[in-house]
């Protein structure tokens, strides 16, 4: 008798968790990879737009970012009752004012049936245009939007059946409209991610996708590739290490990296070097595992039903001494006890090794959670983080979290000081008959800043958010040419902690200190002899008054003051 793949997974499932449990009936650990599918529980039903109940968008900024509410309706206000979690962001570097955001849109918190939702501006992000979902009425999630070298969007969409069959739908847009054609089957399945090459070489304009291999229509198969501009998908394949809950990108020569969970022995780095080439195969270099201190985990207290966040990868490609790096960041389950922290680690060769990790959120070690870490990588080379924190959550609600963000501009060695970019809000409220708010955002840089799809619950509900982040230093060549002494700091204005970075062209003695306006010396920060190249440290500055301040290096043959700018 020939079986079916969807009876083959449900054998093989019900196998697998039969095997998990010992002699005495206890669960043990299961494999993740058979955590958190995508289940059709509710039936469609339509939303009358008369019926529906409205407020006025939620919007809110700051000194150095804007965030807007991207869905919304026909006017621009804020819909009650429904939801939007899992965005995806593409924005066109052809005209950068073209920017389309997906998420998982429910009508009606009540009722579990997902769409594709989207929006789109042609302003830069100012005024947001929120139209029907892709497809309407057909299920579908988990989107991902990525952009071609020609400005064309495409929008990779999950959907499924009665049967079980999870596959892929790729839409796509032409350069000048936000008109979606009528979709392409691209194999596919659950948790899936998408990334376009754009390096300019022999493979700009392939699109290579890889899901979660244990929930897909081509079951073992867990990758795919197009390499006629998204017209028609191959057939699935695998890839080493097998990795799942991650995301793709390719570097600066057309070389294209995975990352993901890896079954009981954390992150799986996986790079092809061939796949660029149009006339061969995807053919694996390598995979190799990378160790963050911690594992990727879904059901938790934070978000029950959900993952703590999924795993990034990304690659510098600058002209600059980081061009090839490979950085991976991921929300862990920490091996210490933390309950989540964002985790970064780098390969200067390639991805072939791996340095140890670095903590990137800076509160104190304990059980607050950091999650849904997010990464990207500008042209230039500076790394942005963001993710969600409960450092500041009271003790009578340990889930009320805020977006924050940082930094790095010296290639993954340090980040900058964090900075929080939002209010406080609930994660969950406004459950959409689900106990999750998704399971991931999506972000990407520009020399200028950072480009964020964000979901949070400041209306009280799940909605989705467009935030862009300009960091209060956004260039690395600019910094300093390293013939003479330069000094800066980030952020500035400082509402807690900064990070000082000066570059020394000689070996020197080297004095810094604060002072007030009157020139009064407050603190001396360095005093002593240090080697010529770059240093930097971060600066606890919330003991200080709120005001103007100055910081004065001084080396033996130099010195240079910057103003500080103390705000409570």
């Amino acid at each position: 008798m020939k079986l079916s793949v969807p009876t083959i997974i449900a054998v093989i499932t019900s196998i697998f968790i039969f095997s998990s449990l010992n002699s005495s009936g206890q669960e043990t650990k299961l494999d993740k990879r058979y955590m958190y599918q995508e289940q059709i529980d509710d039936p469609y039903i339509p939303i009358l737009k008369e019926n529906r109940i409205t407020t006025p968008p939620y919007g809110f900024s700051g000194s150095n970012y804007t965030t807007v509410q991207v869905n919304i309706d026909e006017d621009g206000n804020n819909i009650l009752f429904d939801a939007g979690n899992e965005p995806s962001i593409a924005v066109d570097w052809t005209n950068p004012d073209r920017i389309v955001i997906g998420w998982r849109q429910f009508d009606d918190v009540s009722n579990n049936f997902r769409q594709a939702g989207y929006a789109y501006t042609d302003d830069g992000g100012e005024t947001w245009t929120s139209p029907d979902p892709i497809d309407q009425g057909i299920f579908r999630s988990d989107p991902v939007l990525d952009v071609d070298s020609d400005g064309n969007f495409y929008y990779n969409s999950l959907t499924k059946n009665d049967n079980n069959d999870y596959w892929c739908d790729v839409y796509r847009t032409d350069n000048e409209s936000f008109i979606w054609d009528e979709g392409t089957y691209a194999q596919g399945g659950d948790k899936q991610w998408m990334t376009i090459d754009k390096s300019g070489g022999m493979g700009d304009g392939n699109i290579y996708a890889f899901w979660n291999s244990s929930f897909s229509i081509c079951f073992p198969g867990a990758y795919t590739r197009s390499i006629d501009g998204g017209d028609s998908y191959e057939d699935c394949d695998g890839i080493p290490g097998n990795p799942y809950w991650g995301t793709l990108t390719t570097g600066p020569d057309g070389e294209m990296y995975t990352v993901g969970a890896a079954s009981n022995t954390g992150l799986v780095v996986t790079k092809s070097t061939t796949a660029q080439d149009p006339s061969g195969t995807t053919g694996w270099d390598f995979s190799v595992y990378v160790d963050l201190d911690g594992s990727l985990t879904g059901w938790t207290p934070i978000n029950p039903a959900g993952l703590l966040g999924q795993s990034y990868i990304d690659v510098d490609r600058s002209n600059g001494s980081g061009r090839g790096n490979v950085y991976v960041l991921a929300s862990v389950d920490r091996d210490n006890g933390d309950p989540g922290d964002v985790m970064f680690a780098r390969s200067t060769n390639g991805g072939a090794t791996w340095e140890p990790p670095v903590r990137v959120n800076d509160d104190p070690y304990g059980n607050k959670y950091q999650w849904f870490g997010t990464m990207s990588v500008a042209p230039n080379g500076r790394i942005d983080v963001v993710w969600l924190d409960t450092r500041n959550s009271p003790g009578t609600n340990m889930f009320m979290s805020e977006l924050y963000y940082s930094y790095s501009i010296d290639n993954g060695v340090t980040f900058s000081a964090n900075e929080r970019l939002s209010e406080a809000f609930n994660p969950q409220f406004g459950y959409p008959n689900q106990n999750k708010m998704g399971d991931y955002f999506h972000m990407v840089s520009d020399n200028d800043g950072a480009h964020l799809a964000w979901a949070n619950t400041l209306t009280g509900g799940q909605d989705v958010y467009y935030t862009h982040i300009i960091p209060w230093f956004v260039g690395i060549d600019d910094y300093a040419d390293g013939s003479h002494l330069s000094l800066i700091n980030y952020p500035n204005p400082v509402l807690s902690k900064t990070t000082f970075r000066y570059q020394l062209a000689k070996n020197s003695d080297v004095s810094i200190r604060i002072m007030d306006l009157l020139g009064n010396t407050t603190e001396v920060m360095k005093n002593e002899y240090q080697q010529a190249g770059t240093h930097n440290f971060i600066y606890d500055a919330s003991n200080m008054s709120p005001g103007i301040y100055f910081c004065n290096i001084s080396t033996d043959s130099d010195s240079e003051t910057i103003k500080i700018t103390i705000v409570d």
